[in-house]
């Protein structure tokens, strides 16, 4: 489920959890109020409301939120004026600091590089992340993983 995160297709996420779950269509079509059709429907949209979004989260206790957070995190555009950030915006809205990777999104990075399907470059110019921080990530949890091992 965690292997793209650029191009989200959440039904078929959906539809992939629903099956890894054994969870009965018949139970999905309860808890969302629809027919069972209506479910099957769902499994092939590529978005979904957000009030259905939710009500699936809770269905299935996994926060499918999370799989935009994590496309926002690594694809959303850094702002070419980063003092921007440093000046007060007047708003009602929380204000997320963009920077926050999530530990999934850290592990899945320095798979890519590991695994050889990126290189340190490559990440460095398709996700706006230092080459630097990679490998900082890399380091410490190499060392966490070797102290917990032993």
């Amino acid at each position: 489920m965690h292997d793209n995160f650029k191009n989200i297709h959440i039904g078929k996420l959906i539809g992939r959890y629903m099956q890894e779950r054994g969870i009965a269509i018949e139970r999905a079509s309860a808890f969302l109020k629809v027919s069972e059709e209506e479910v099957e429907q769902m499994y092939t949209l590529k978005s979904l409301d957000c009030d259905v979004l939710l009500r699936w989260s809770k269905l299935l206790k996994y926060d499918l939120f999370r799989i935009y957070s994590q496309h926002l995190i690594l694809y959303s555009p850094q702002d070419a004026n980063k003092s921007e950030y440093k000046k007060k915006i007047n708003t009602e809205l929380p204000i997320f600091k963009k920077n926050i990777y999530t530990q999934e999104v850290i592990d899945y990075l320095i798979e890519l590089v590991e695994s050889g399907r990126k290189t340190y470059k490559q990440i460095q110019n398709e996700y706006n992340i230092p080459s630097t921080t990679i490998l900082r990530w890399r380091d410490k949890y190499r060392k966490q993983e070797i102290r917990e091992n032993e």
